[in-house]
């Protein structure tokens, strides 16, 4: 398994952040509705193939890392995309509620994972990311 840049989902968490920052703000359901259906096509991309394939992934690994010093140490890259599946989940309920008409459920959905997004761009701290790693501590399996 090779290791990924740690830098990378950071800055996939802060391009979240901008798309679920306007989804909330927008006066318009069905520009809400757009653009949750856009994040749950990133999300789903980071679900299949990596965070590191999702379009913030290449944007990050072509134009942004080669600006950079290498990284201290590579992560693993499984806790990044099982917090792609959790917003994953976020997002298609968000998606649901603003396409359903049921604004107030897509707008607490998109706020958690506005949130989520939130902890992760500003101080790190990836959500999804823990509860993977709670969830192996609980199997007695190592990450």
């Amino acid at each position: 398994m090779t290791g990924i840049d740690p830098r990378g989902p950071r800055f996939t968490a802060s391009v979240t952040l901008v798309i679920l920052a306007a989804a909330l703000v927008s006066p318009s359901a069905t520009v809400s509705a757009v653009l949750m259906a856009v994040q749950a096509a990133f999300f789903a991309v980071g679900v299949v193939a990596g965070v590191q394939h999702t379009p913030t992934g290449i944007v990050f690994r072509t134009l942004i890392r080669p600006r950079l010093s290498p990284p201290d140490q590579l992560e693993d890259p499984r806790p990044p995309r099982f917090a792609q599946a959790v917003g994953l989940l976020f997002a298609a309920v968000s998606l649901l509620g603003y396409a359903g008409g049921a604004l107030l459920l897509g707008q607490i959905a998109a706020g958690l994972a506005f949130v989520a997004a939130f902890l992760n761009a500003v101080f790190g701290l990836c959500l999804g990311c823990e509860l993977y790693l709670r969830g192996l501590r609980l199997t007695h399996r190592t990450a």
